[in-house]
Formats: structure tokens, C-alpha cells, sequence
């Protein structure tokens, strides 16, 4: 895994199931290189795949099992819930963007890869908003 810890935002995991190849690649591509999720992430890639996507259960199961092989995973805790409020508060994020920052920080991760931010936005000094789908 890179010197650089990167966490990955479900929009970006979300690419690897899209009839965008540009996207799917360069989401896939990011992914070989590991990083961090959060429990939230992968609940919420679910009830997208499942919701929008129209997956089925044993779908899910498959595209959850490979990501989690990918990255390793930031369960939910109570000091990410309340670093999260401070987040949203402090930044004016929504509370889902707030957690899955929260989760980034305090696993330690220099980059936060999401579409949903703004792109090159510090936060607290030592995570970098990227969205990786910017030229």
C-alpha cells in the first residue's frame, strides 16, 4: 500500500459497476492500490447496488466481498460520530460527507478520493479532497 494512506468515497466505488469505462478504469485503477472505506461505505454502496442499481443480494455480496479485499475497513465508532459533527458544523459538510471525513482522519489517510467535495479543499491541515476524475 502507498506511503500516501487515500480513503475512498462510495461515488467512487459506485464507478466500478458504471457503464462509464473512463470512470470504471480510473476508479478500478485507484483501487488496486488499496486504501480505506468505512463500514458507512460500504452500507451505502449497498443500498445503492441494491436500490438503484437493481442488484441482486448475491451481487452485493460479491461486489462488497471484493472491496473489502481491496481496502481495509474503519468500523463506526463514537469518536468518528463526533469528529464527524465537528466536521459538519465547522466545514458546513452534510453529516454523511462529515462521517465518511471523520473516518478518513482518523484512519490516518492524506487523501480523500470523492466527487462530492470541493476538489484540492484541506481539511484540518492533513487530508486533501480529490476528486479523481478531474483532469
Amino acid at each position: 500500500m502507498n506511503a500516501d494512506k487515500v480513503f475512498f468515497d462510495t461515488n467512487i466505488l459506485l464507478y466500478l459497476l458504471s457503464q462509464d469505462e473512463t470512470k470504471a478504469d480510473r476508479a478500478e485503477s485507484l483501487l488496486a492500490g488499496g486504501g480505506f472505506i468505512s463500514v458507512q461505505v460500504l452500507n451505502e454502496l449497498a443500498f445503492v447496488s441494491l436500490r438503484k442499481l437493481k442488484m441482486s443480494w448475491n451481487e452485493i455480496r460479491e461486489i462488497l466481498f471484493l472491496v473489502r479485499g481491496m481496502c481495509n475497513v474503519e468500523s463506526l465508532t463514537v469518536e468518528i460520530h463526533e469528529q464527524g459533527l465537528f466536521l459538519a458544523e465547522r466545514y458546513g459538510f452534510s453529516i454523511y460527507d462529515a462521517m465518511i471525513t471523520a473516518s478518513a482522519l482518523i484512519s490516518g489517510c492524506h487523501t480523500l478520493f470523492t466527487e462530492d467535495l470541493q476538489n484540492g479543499q484541506l481539511i484540518e491541515n492533513r487530508l486533501t479532497i480529490c476528486n479523481p476524475f478531474i483532469s
